[in-house]
């Protein structure tokens, strides 16, 4: 999944950031509120993590912005504020979880796996699992099936392969894929997606993922 964490804290955000990273997770980290719009705009994320008390522009208005923006990411609010009022509040303008600082990081990772499966039970598998023929991809565990037998990815790998099926009847771009992939100030190698495409394509079938030439890639028909 790619994620969205805003989180003025440095020592609290790394923390965060880095085990979300471990667990297979693509993570763009933010520290006020005004870059948690620019970003959130910008790109397409599976689920916010947004701390209340973020400078320039704090959470409370950063989420009345994205809803009245009609951004409908999940957004799970991170604060210190345990109050009843506070947390029916939060949910009242948007809000689809909140945890109460200090929060465990398991526990933080169960709720979003859960908030995510929630956000596409319309038209998915149960437990938001994904199949395209002999292909059975699992974002609640980052397991991956083919022809019941299981394929061990890189996360990398892994969140290529999830956006092409997420995608399956649309072409998605070299640019796209990078977005979606990798952290918005990370440094991308020119032939980083087309490494993790030729291991897909290794790893499980030649004819699995089809070059659009000029254009991107999609999933072929199996």
């Amino acid at each position: 999944m790619r994620l969205l964490l805003a989180e003025d804290d440095a020592e609290l955000g790394r923390a965060t950031s880095k085990y979300l990273l471990r667990d297979g997770h693509a993570v763009d980290w933010v520290t006020n509120g005004n870059q948690l719009l620019e970003l959130s705009g910008k790109y397409e994320y599976d689920c916010v993590l947004l701390d209340l008390g973020l400078p320039e522009l704090d959470g409370r208005d950063c989420l009345v912005n994205m809803r009245g923006g009609g951004n409908a990411t999940p957004v799970i609010v991170i604060t210190a504020r345990g109050f009843r009022e506070n947390r029916i509040q939060l949910l009242d303008i948007g809000a689809d979880d909140y945890l109460v600082k200090p929060y465990d990081l398991v526990e933080l990772v169960a709720r979003i796996k859960a908030i995510v499966r929630r956000s596409r039970n319309v038209d998915r598998l149960p437990e938001g699992e994904l199949v395209h023929g002999p292909l059975r991809l699992l974002p609640s565990n980052n397991s991956v099936q083919w022809h019941d037998r299981t394929v061990v990815l890189t996360a990398r790998e892994f969140r290529v392969l999830e956006v092409l099926l997420r995608r399956h009847s649309r072409v998605v771009t070299r640019q796209q894929l990078e977005a979606e992939v990798y952290g918005w100030n990370e440094t991308v190698g020119s032939n980083a997606i087309e490494v993790h495409v030729h291991n897909l394509r290794r790893k499980l079938a030649a004819d699995l993922i089809v070059t659009i030439r000029g254009v991107g890639y999609q999933v072929g028909p199996l």
